[in-house]
């Protein structure tokens, strides 16, 4: 089942590459348009990295928003499609490279003062991907990840790990197969980083303007290995 759940998880970025830009870039999604877009770029602004590597860089906004600011940015992401909508609007590298394949890729993506993983990390299991990333930094550098924060994310669900299934409902038109993304609690995250080699550095929770609820979580990490 967690076979099947990834892979259709891998299609839904295939199939819904041109809906998902369009959400982004016609700023149809409320909590990245109030919270969560600001909060990640403050986050790596505050921490005036020279060189950074977007994990699961979409459509690339956030690799031209750190152009604008003078950053240089290299954006992955498996999805081919998505690659190629980022590289029509400029702005920064992109390369088609899905996770599984970062590490052997490090000598020619290079080594990196901040890795970004801005809701890209739904899969299961992840401690792969997280074990692969520190041989991307150069010595000092950190990881700063955002995710959906557990105790808003959780829904009517359980608070405990497992599958969920977003539709995309209310991101508009275009969206033609639902997503499959990993739950995880607080406990559980903090658990995974420290058993692949990552230090919390610090912990940020954005809130809704108007609910004053945690929309996100944001952790700084350094690598224990360098």
């Amino acid at each position: 089942m967690q076979h099947d759940h990834r892979e259709q998880l891998k299609r839904s970025w295939q199939a819904n590459a041109d809906a998902w830009a369009a959400a982004v870039r016609e700023r149809r999604i409320e909590s990245r348009r109030l919270v969560t877009d600001a909060a990640i770029l403050r986050a790596i602004l505050a921490l005036a990295p020279s060189r950074v590597l977007d994990v699961g860089c979409g459509e690339g906004w956030l690799c031209r928003g750190l152009a604008a600011h003078g950053i240089e940015s290299v954006g992955v992401d498996a999805s081919a499609p998505l690659i190629e909508v980022a590289r029509a609007a400029g702005k920064a590298q992109y390369r088609v490279c899905g996770y599984a394949e970062l590490e052997s890729q490090a000598d020619l993506l290079g080594r990196f003062e901040l890795l970004v993983c801005n809701f890209a990390l739904l899969e299961e299991p992840l401690a792969p991907i997280l074990e692969s990333l520190h041989s991307l930094l150069v010595p000092g550098g950190k990881l700063l990840i955002q995710t959906l924060h557990p105790w808003s994310a959780r829904g009517a669900g359980p608070y405990q790990d497992g599958w969920r299934i977003e539709t995309f409902e209310g991101f508009g038109e275009g969206f033609r197969e639902p997503m499959p993304w990993f739950f995880r609690t607080l406990e559980s995250w903090l658990a995974l980083l420290h058993e692949t080699g990552w230090r919390l550095h610090w912990m940020q929770e954005p809130l809704h303007p108007d609910s004053e609820q945690p929309v996100s979580l944001l952790l700084l990490l350094d690598s224990a290995r360098r």
